[in-house]
């Protein structure tokens, strides 16, 4: 698909002010049979999960054998795809426009499961079972710091490595920290090589009375001084865990050595995506750092959720103005109001009102009683003052719209100046959630275009 003519600058300042100085160029990556891996990665809540599942179902509708594997708990990307459930096992995805010859298929990860399935490969069934009914196990596979990352990278290496697909899209999980994804084998690794785990291995390794003296002696101090802070089932249970463990463990570190290379090689672009908010595009930035620390290549930044306006002239200050003036105009802006009454020299000397003028009978009286409009009857002033009020709100609520922008305008520009050699993509902001394939075709649709159609935003 070509990409979207440029509009003149001088149509919108708006668009200038939040148009990257590189242009990432989505279509050429995702379309390129060299790229074969393209990990979605930053901090939570920014639309990692939108984003992956919008560049599967753009490359796959390009001619592209695609799978997108996601680790989002709500389930959003399966009900955006039409499909009833996702799990640890690839679905097709129906209704894309496959006449380019391409396919999407969907998974989410299931972390324990993915553990098992570990298990089971690398371990003789006796052994497996002993392994899989540990209480520690299941703890651990259920819930570890670090497991959820460790297993999509495991997931990842599986997929790779079956060569079924042209191309894999990875949704990294919901972190706090975008980190997390790179730092988890290595988390995983030091707890294996921990030095708990090498003293409760101690006893299996030492055979013999030499190993039972070692035990009696040495490790029922430690053991009993652990069973007091664990309790003494737990610790047994851990105990059992790392024996049964002991001949995996080598494998967990050259399965997450090897997929870790594979983060590197060259068919694999990361993609990192954020908000135009200071949090989120700090943590852009470590994540950018860290990559190009460790030898990763990005491809560039995805900044979504981008806020725009169709009347960018009207700056923020104009509008308050004019705000404030229909607001006011009660006061300095009508000549015949109250204080020209006050000042009326037929008034002096009277504490009442003209209008309050009390014929003989005490009653009061006007000129032309029957022509005062009914209480209960909007008269023309007040139909103004309902529009005037209309506007001012109206205008407030623009000028705390270009505010926004401003914001998002600088937090973005500190990014690039630290980033300059970063592309970045833009998407507008959406009034509400992606919830099908029409919506991520769309979103995928603002990515190839790679800025934010402001224009069209409320």
């Amino acid at each position: 698909m070509s990409r979207r003519p440029e509009p003149a600058q001088d149509q919108d300042p708006v668009r200038e002010h939040l148009s990257p100085a590189r242009a990432l160029e989505i279509d050429p990556l995702i379309e390129d049979p060299a790229t074969r891996i393209v990990v979605c990665c930053g901090s939570g809540g920014v639309g990692k999960t939108t984003t992956a599942a919008a560049l599967g179902l753009r490359a796959a509708e390009r001619g592209r054998k695609v799978v997108v594997l996601t680790i989002d708990p709500a389930r959003r990307l399966a009900q955006s795809m039409g499909i009833d459930t996702l799990d640890n096992t690839p679905r097709r995805v129906k209704g894309i426009d496959d006449s380019a010859g391409g396919e999407l298929h969907a998974m989410m990860l299931d972390m324990k499961r993915t553990f098992d399935e570990i298990v089971e490969a690398h371990a003789d069934p006796e052994r497996a079972a002993a392994i899989l009914g540990n209480p520690f196990y299941q703890s651990l596979s259920a819930g570890f710091a670090g497991t959820q990352e460790y297993m999509a990278m495991e997931k990842l290496g599986q997929l790779r490595s079956r060569d079924e697909w042209d191309l894999i899209v990875v949704d990294t999980p919901p972190s706090r920290s975008a980190l997390d994804f790179l730092d988890a084998p290595k988390r995983l690794g030091s707890f294996l090589d921990g030095k708990l785990i090498r003293v409760l291995l101690a006893p299996a390794k030492v055979g013999g009375r030499a190993g039972m003296k070692f035990l009696n002696v040495g490790m029922s101090m430690m053991t009993g001084a652990l069973g007091k802070v664990l309790g003494g089932q737990l610790l047994r249970d851990v105990q059992t865990f790392v024996a049964a463990m002991d001949s995996m463990f080598g494998g967990f570190r050259t399965r997450a050595d090897a997929t870790y290379k594979l983060l590197q090689a060259p068919g694999t672009a990361f993609l990192v995506v954020a908000a135009p908010e200071r949090d989120a595009l700090r943590e852009a930035a470590y994540f950018v750092e860290r990559l190009a620390a460790e030898d990763m290549p990005l491809a560039g930044l995805v900044l979504n959720r981008v806020h725009g306006s169709g009347a960018g002239r009207l700056s923020a200050e104009r509008a308050l103005a004019a705000a404030e003036n229909l607001e006011e105009s009660r006061i300095v802006d009508q000549p015949d109001g109250k204080a020209g009454l006050r000042n009326s020299p037929d008034t002096y000397g009277s504490s009442e009102s003209p209008a309050r003028n009390v014929t003989d009978g005490g009653s009061p009286a006007t000129e032309d009683a029957g022509d005062a409009a009914p209480e209960d009857e909007p008269t023309t002033a007040d139909g103004e003052r309902s529009v005037d009020r209309l506007t001012a709100g109206l205008l407030r609520l623009h000028a705390e719209r270009m505010q926004l922008l401003e914001r998002e305008r600088r937090t973005r520009d500190r990014f690039t100046a630290l980033h300059p050699e970063v592309a970045m993509a833009e998407v507008a902001a959406l009034p509400g959630d992606v919830h099908d394939l029409a919506g991520l075709r769309d979103i995928g649709e603002r990515l190839a275009a790679g800025r934010a159609e402001l224009s069209g935003t409320p």
